[in-house]
């Protein structure tokens, strides 16, 4: 078998880093968005939420973030971080479907803004900015501006404003959707690479079958909505993954079982 109830040689945490508990989201037009949905995300994790558009995923991203609330159930985030009056803040960046760079700033001034948002000024900033652009492969663009960078490079600036902050917790909603085949297979090279060196939490909505078993540890699989967590499952494939895990026989059986699951998600009656 490829895949297993928990993911491959990640022993279960004590306590997990996020908890949703009977989670469900009803918007004001009353579309019902999720319903009761449990999820247990451990520390060091590759999860991909993989469903068909609509089924939740962005919602459950954005709840988990602290974007929106939901309409019942809980969300445990337990915390290390405080703000100045002593509030708790989890430590968690968010990249969006479309890279959102403003446009009159350059790319050293888009990675700095959550820092800038924090009272941090520019010149204190400087070594943690560049170490971000750094990571992505940017360092030299510091000065470029949006308009002059492709739209592989506009998504590198994204993840970049997204490390500046060095969280344990890194939310990505399709980042790569829009970009073409062979950006997209680069950025999911180097995403891995990051995660790996870096030891955070990972947290990739995405709807490619292909995509989720390439990056992740762990597949939950969302049914239509109402979105709810169908199957969840873990990727017994090694890391480091290249080129040829991408033509590997595991590869193939993984996103062959995948889909099946997928499609199963997808016909799934709703609950009573």
């Amino acid at each position: 078998m490829t895949f297993t109830a928990s993911p491959a040689g990640m022993p279960a945490p004590a306590r997990p880093l996020v908890s949703l508990r009977s989670v469900s989201k009803t918007f004001s037009n009353g579309t019902l968005a999720l319903e009761h949905m449990s999820l247990d995300i451990g520390q060091g994790e590759f999860v991909s939420l993989l469903g068909p558009s609509g089924c939740g995923k962005s919602t459950a991203l954005r709840i988990i973030a602290g974007l929106g609330a939901p309409s019942s159930g809980s969300l445990d985030w337990p915390t290390s971080m405080h703000d100045a009056t002593g509030k708790a803040e989890p430590e968690v960046s968010f990249v969006f479907q479309e890279p959102t760079l403003m446009p009159w700033a350059t790319v050293y001034e888009n990675v700095w803004l959550p820092l800038r948002l924090r009272g941090i000024s520019k010149k204190a900033a400087a070594s943690d900015v560049r170490e971000a652009l750094a990571m992505v492969g940017l360092e030299k663009f510091e000065t470029a501006y949006p308009r002059e960078l492709s739209g592989g490079m506009k998504m590198r600036v994204s993840i970049a404003r997204a490390l500046v902050t060095r969280p344990r917790l890194l939310l990505m909603d399709e980042p790569f959707a829009a970009l073409d085949e062979i950006t997209r297979f680069k950025l999911n090279n180097d995403l891995l690479t990051l995660w790996e060196k870096f030891g955070w939490t990972v947290i990739f909505v995405t709807h490619s079958v292909f995509e989720s078993v390439y990056l992740s540890s762990r597949i939950v699989v969302m049914a239509a909505r109402p979105g709810r967590v169908f199957t969840d499952m873990g990727v017994e494939a090694p890391y480091p993954r290249g080129d040829e895990f991408r033509t590997s026989t595991v590869y193939n059986d993984c996103c062959r079982q995948a889909s099946d699951a997928l499609d199963a998600a997808m016909n799934a009656s709703v609950p009573a």
